[in-house]
């Protein structure tokens, strides 16, 4: 006999209730005022020539309105079959040479950037309701790179690295914290250690487009292609 659900407990509540949490959320409520001080605006006419500059620009503005973690962003790639696959990565630098970030050579994106090195980049800061996607070819950089580039982060992220064994099985957490535990200790005795198969990767932009998000849902999309004369060439698009 099968005893009877309490329908609170029911399998269809929980999926009510997410809807109806999902559908109360806003986004840039127009009839909210503060949304509309607190959206900037964007003139594309006076956007600079290249994607470099308006991303600094963007992103010290995305900071200095305490959006969390600015420096975060997702990393599409694709794997063998061609399918995407889609992570949250730390952004280490934006110079002329492309858009950097690192991980470990042995991990799944790290394989997958091996077998297919091209991906995409998006970052979201709500605070200020802007988006930026990059699409483009990656490169890794020289080792060496890489390892000052960890050398100049905290310790905490050189034991990370020094723990390795990225995307693998874990068997145990408890494998984890020893792991982890050993690797804090090196960092402290070795600050200069080395983590073989950390990669810094660079990835040129081919397609750069910004995103400014409006009450009104008149959003404002500049996209700047990559030209042949190591130029850009800039189009609006339709949101």
């Amino acid at each position: 006999m099968t005893t009877p659900t309490p329908e609170s407990e029911s399998p269809a509540a929980p999926a009510s209730e997410f809807r109806r949490l999902l559908r109360a959320q806003k986004v840039w409520d127009v009839r909210l005022p503060e949304f509309e001080e607190l959206l900037p605006g964007f003139d594309p006419e006076k956007a600079p020539p290249a994607p470099v500059g308006l991303f600094h620009s963007w992103f010290a503005e995305a900071a200095r309105a305490g959006q969390p973690e600015p420096h975060t962003m997702g990393l599409a790639t694709v794997d063998a079959a061609g399918d995407p696959d889609v992570r949250t990565v730390m952004l280490h630098d934006v110079d002329d040479e492309g858009w950097h970030f690192a991980t470990h050579a042995t991990s799944v994106k790290g394989r997958q950037l091996a077998a297919h090195p091209y991906g995409a980049l998006h970052f979201y800061w709500p605070a200020r309701g802007r988006q930026v996607r990059v699409r483009g070819p990656v490169r890794t950089a020289p080792h060496a790179e890489a390892l000052a580039d960890l050398h100049a982060r905290s310790a905490g992220a050189l034991a990370a690295a020094l723990v390795g064994r990225q995307s693998e099985a874990l068997t145990a957490y408890a494998e984890l914290e020893r792991a982890s535990d050993a690797a804090w200790e090196r960092a402290a005795r070795e600050p200069d250690a080395d983590a073989p198969s950390w990669t810094l990767y660079v990835l040129t932009p081919q397609e750069v487009e910004f995103f400014q998000g409006d009450a009104r849902r008149r959003h404002v999309r500049l996209r700047y292609r990559a030209a042949g004369n190591g130029g850009w060439a800039r189009e609006l698009m339709w949101p």
